[in-house]
């Protein structure tokens, strides 16, 4: 008699960005289990964080599973505390983010809560993936550095226990074709207009390009607020001429502009995984990041400019408009075809080995 497919629950508390590429991903490429998701809409971030048990609470199924897969947004010492049947079932901890390195937008109150909760949910857990060693190197630091807070009666060793059972395991990220024609003269902006991508930097490096007096276009991608943002309407004013365009496109119109781009950059404060930046050299754009976050991990020295100095990217992007400009960055490691044989160990509940 075959031997059953497991059944696996795939806990998601905040569908968003890489957290739904990721379900997504996982549900159409391994097949051999049987998946029971629960997802929530990716909105009232404080809410989810920690009221996913809550939601849940009469929501999960009544078999129990063989597995649970739950990302770092799940509340997963509160979820396995209220329903004692779990106590047993092996559960692997994805983090797409970690609350220690995320950073706190103007106006937002700092909360500890966040971090408590996903250092609970650590430990709770039987194994913890990152999608990069950034994220896995700053939630341990953080870890370390909130139990060095505690006043009295501190753990010993928590980050040491925590990084023994972590693994690097990116998001796989779908190549996107070059289209039969570059234009090495298109730079490519495909972020959220948000405080933590840094759209400011971006919008006074290239009005100063423009100023200085080079040629380029631009395709202004993501999304963005009802309200534009101040470095879109700044873009707007000042090179309107040079905008092929600009607001959230369809998936065919996107991996077009995508694969005839001739630049992508990147001015983020905070990055994880960076999976639009990864799309976008997939396709044979050159990547321009700053030195920091997870780009040391994919990018050479090359492709890095000092971070937040907009007079450096404004000289790197002139460069490579003239002509001197390095060959495509190398993604490949990152991408679905590398990827996909970790992710099916993981699910298979073997041993899990870091990819990059």
């Amino acid at each position: 008699m075959a031997e059953a497919s497991p059944h696996i629950w795939l806990l998601s508390a905040y569908r968003a960005d890489s957290h739904a590429a990721w379900a997504d991903w996982l549900q159409q490429h391994v097949h051999e289990v049987h998946w029971h998701v629960r997802e929530l809409p990716g909105r009232h971030f404080r809410w989810r964080i920690r009221g996913s048990p809550l939601s849940w609470l009469d929501d999960l199924p009544g078999q129990t599973p063989d597995r649970i897969v739950a990302t770092s947004m799940v509340d997963l010492a509160t979820l396995r505390g209220l329903h004692p049947r779990l106590a047993p079932v092996p559960v692997d901890y994805y983090f797409h983010e970690n609350q220690f390195a995320y950073p706190v937008s103007p106006g937002q109150v700092e909360s500890l809560e966040p971090q408590v909760v996903q250092l609970y949910g650590a430990l709770a857990a039987d194994r913890l993936l990152f999608n990069s060693r950034f994220n896995r190197d700053s939630f341990l630091d953080g870890a370390r550095e909130l139990l060095r807070r505690m006043p009295d009666a501190t753990p010993e060793r928590v980050p040491e226990r925590l990084a023994a059972r972590s693994s690097i395991c990116p998001v796989p990220v779908h190549p996107i074709p070059a289209a039969p024609e570059r234009d090495h003269g298109l730079i490519l902006w495909n972020h959220r207009w948000e405080y933590d991508k840094a759209p400011d930097l971006f919008a006074d490096a290239v009005i100063g390009l423009a100023r200085a007096g080079y040629r380029f276009r631009l395709a202004l991608l993501g999304a963005r607020p009802r309200t534009p943002p101040d470095a879109l309407t700044r873009l707007r004013a000042a090179l309107p001429e040079r905008i092929i365009a600009d607001g959230r496109v369809a998936t065919p119109a996107y991996r077009e502009l995508v694969g005839r781009a001739g630049i992508v950059v990147s001015t983020a404060a905070h990055e994880f995984q960076g999976l639009a930046m990864l799309e976008a050299a997939s396709a044979g754009a050159i990547p321009l990041v700053p030195d920091a976050l997870c780009y040391p991990e994919q990018y050479p020295e090359q492709y890095r400019y000092p971070v937040g100095d907009a007079a450096a990217l404004q000289a790197r992007l002139a460069a490579w408009l003239t002509g001197d400009r390095p060959p495509p960055a190398d993604v490949s490691p990152w991408l679905a075809p590398a990827v996909e044989p970790a992710w099916r160990r993981v699910i298979r509940g073997e041993q899990a080995e870091s990819v990059v």
